[in-house]
């Protein structure tokens, strides 16, 4: 993602990838909460499925700035897994509001 005005090369990639890295940790962070006070920890597998697939995607993508952005992507996922435990111990501390209902230990 390059961009010649008068000779110079503006180079778009980094802003681009620092841009996508700010919106997906800012995307999780909701989704965390959402997801362990609806389901729990026990959804943690389908962080980590997840992950693995974007991770997968990223090695098989050619172009670098989509690949480091899928790379981005996967370990966000990665991430959100211990995320999933330490909410569960903010909502212990009453940080957060628990959810008497939870649909299910493990989804």
């Amino acid at each position: 993602m390059e961009l010649e005005i008068n000779g110079i090369i503006i180079n778009f990639s980094g802003i681009a990838v620092g841009l996508a890295t700010f919106v997906i940790i800012g995307c999780f962070h909701p989704i965390v909460i959402k997801a362990e006070y609806h389901f729990g920890k026990g959804c943690w597998w389908v962080f980590l499925a997840a992950g693995i697939l974007a991770a997968a995607a990223s090695f098989l993508v050619q172009d670098m700035t989509a690949s480091t952005i899928l790379g981005v992507l996967a370990f966000s996922c990665f991430w959100s897994i211990l995320e999933l435990h330490e909410q569960e111990k903010r909502v212990k501390r009453g940080w957060f509001p628990s959810n008497p209902h939870k649909r299910r230990k493990n989804i």
